[in-house]
């Protein structure tokens, strides 16, 4: 999980902007294919519509066409003398029946060539005399037929020419026929004396349109009662169709081109043509989904738009891919200078904009370390100069009250004790009026603890006790001047003001390769807030205090190095000072290593 991390966070920018071109490209595609494809349909249905418009209404002529011989044979078969002679005449002789037979079928092959030559023409007289053309086509006796409901209904409407449909049975033996029917009638009484039949095979009325027909492509011929009565798709023929019908008058009624429908349980686009003279629809039924993919391949236009999408987004990884990791390792090489070499300027190659950012960086790093440099001269100058003040400013109570005291012991006949005072006063002053960049050793930072004690005690008498405990193997290590004393200063001045005797302890020894100096008292200790600010009067020899001595110390060796300070109120306080190993052959390198670039490094404050 880290190294995917690690390899992420490396490659931060290319994946950024490859992902969001990866997107964008895929957005862009999907919406190419998905608009093409929606245009590419509604172009195809405005075409296919328009062209099938056309073929409903060449198949409507050839419809009114038929109707047309329909009604024109009706009215020559119901002026013809000689058929009502033979539909009306009783009682014949075989002579005369046979002569008439000949004579009406005579006048009816004329008549009949009027008509299609797939239907079939007959007559029915009251008389049951049955003249059929194509008896082959319609073996079908007279009583059978005059019995029939289609004889009926033309019965029943004497003045109209009737398309009937005849479904599937023993009349028409096994195939559906779509008749003409119509009464013939006498025009002065009205009475009728017999029945005109022009009976068509579906499969030959189909012949009318199927040429125009396809897979997903269907018509279908629906009559008045919304039963279907022809189709291409023929296991719909005889079904009802009422919803269908409807929505065919409602497209004719609305002069709509075409209308999209739910109809058989599936989608289809449909189109319609009237035909009121044989009380008929033609209806045109697209199924759009099967006719689409059949000319419009949606997958092969699919797989075509993710293969530009694979080979654009190919093309896209490997142009941002140069571009973002010479940029990817510029930004590794600035982020590794700042956690180890700061001075070190990063390589100039790559593309034309990292080379530039490159080359600008390098430029902008030698001008800030220039910059640097003269600011850590100055401000070290300035520290220097600060510290050295702060040590030359010795306390003139101080003198004052020693040498006060030196003069009190002179009179009272103690010369040793004045002797020993004045002897511990000249290491003291020489040890704070030296330069301040030089170090002691630990043994002689412990004398001139001593010494410092014993002029107080000469002071003050020895109800403050002082005690240390040195390991002998840090003797010789090198520590800055005046490091702890300021701390035995402000025990001995601010520790004991409430309790008036107590110890000091002094502490020094190597742990994990530091140079630990504790300095403990069981004094009044003090409240976290004002350790911090480390504020209250001073009466102290160097004047250097504690805040001073944390600085100094981080200064000169880094962060990791200082004062560490706990107290506890009327149980004392505790101080810890953290240095590193400094012996006399190391102690001048470590602190110029220090003074350059670890303290820049560790925040820039020099």
């Amino acid at each position: 999980m880290s190294r995917f991390l690690r390899i992420f966070q490396n490659n931060n920018l290319f994946i950024k902007i490859f992902l969001v071109m990866l997107f964008s490209i895929i957005t862009v595609s999907i919406l190419i294919t998905f608009s093409t494809i929606r245009m590419s349909n509604n172009l195809f249905m405005e075409t296919f519509s328009i062209t099938n418009t056309k073929v409903l209404n060449q198949i409507k002529q050839q419809f009114e066409s038929y109707s047309y011989s329909v009604v024109f044979t009706s009215m020559n078969v119901e002026n013809n003398g000689t058929i009502k002679q033979m539909l009306t005449q009783d009682n014949l002789t075989s002579i005369e029946a046979s002569r008439s037979i000949y004579t009406i079928e005579e006048q009816m092959e004329k008549l009949y060539s009027d008509n299609p030559n797939e239907a079939n023409m007959m007559v029915l007289g009251k008389n049951k005399r049955l003249f059929n053309m194509k008896y082959m086509n319609w073996p079908v006796s007279a009583d059978t037929l005059m019995n029939h409901r289609i004889t009926r209904n033309a019965q029943a409407n004497p003045n109209e020419i009737l398309y009937q449909f005849v479904p599937s049975g023993d009349i028409t033996n096994g195939r559906p026929m779509i008749v003409a029917t119509k009464a013939l009638t006498e025009r002065s009484t009205k009475y009728i004396y017999g029945y005109l039949y022009i009976p068509i095979r579906e499969k030959d009325l189909r012949e009318f349109y199927e040429d125009y027909t396809s897979e997903g492509n269907s018509v279908l011929v629906l009559n008045g009662s919304g039963e279907i009565i022809s189709s291409n798709e023929t296991a719909l023929i005889g079904q009802g169709a009422e919803d269908l019908l409807e929505l065919a008058k409602e497209t004719e009624d609305n002069s709509l081109v075409y209308q999209d429908v739910h109809v058989f349980d599936k989608d289809y686009m449909l189109l319609t043509a009237a035909l009121p003279a044989l009380d008929m629809y033609l209806v045109n039924l697209i199924d759009k989904e099967l006719v689409i993919d059949n000319l419009v391949d949606t997958k092969e236009l699919i797989l075509i738009s993710i293969g530009i999408v694979l080979l654009a987004v190919g093309i896209v990884f490997i142009i941002y891919r140069r571009m973002t990791t010479s940029i990817s390792k510029l930004v590794q090489q600035i982020s590794n200078m700042a956690k180890y070499d700061f001075s070190k300027p990063v390589e100039e190659n790559g593309g034309y904009e990292a080379k530039k950012i490159a080359s600008a960086f390098n430029y902008m790093l030698n001008e800030l370390q220039e910059h640097v440099e003269v600011l850590m001269r100055t401000q070290q100058k300035q520290r220097k100069a600060e510290l050295e003040a702060l040590q030359h400013q010795i306390n003139p109570h101080f003198l004052y009250n020693t040498l006060t005291s030196v003069k009190f012991l002179v009179k009272e006949g103690k010369k040793e004790a004045a002797f020993d005072t004045i002897d511990a006063l000249i290491p003291l002053l020489q040890n704070a009026l030296g330069n301040v960049d030089e170090t002691i050793t630990v043994e002689q930072e412990i004398t001139n603890i001593q010494n410092y004690v014993l002029i107080n005690q000469m002071r003050y008498g020895d109800r403050i006790k002082v005690n240390s405990l040195i390991s002998p193997n840090c003797l010789h290590y090198h520590l800055p001047k005046l490091v702890i004393q300021p701390f035995i200063e402000n025990a001995f001045f601010h520790a004991f003001t409430e309790k008036k005797q107590g110890y000091i302890q002094i502490l020094i020894a190597q742990r994990d390769n530091q140079l630990i100096c504790e300095v403990i008292d069981t004094g009044d200790g003090m409240e976290v807030d004002m350790i911090q600010s480390n504020k209250g009067k001073r009466h102290l020899f160097s004047g250097i205090g504690v805040r001073n001595v944390h600085e100094r110390i981080q200064l000169l060796f880094g962060k990791r190095f200082g004062v560490k300070i706990s107290s506890e109120l009327k149980k004392g306080t505790k101080v810890k000072i953290i240095l590193p190993l400094l012996d006399k052959n190391t102690k001048n390198s470590y602190i110029s290593k220090n003074n350059t670039k670890k303290r820049f490094l560790d925040g820039g404050k020099v």
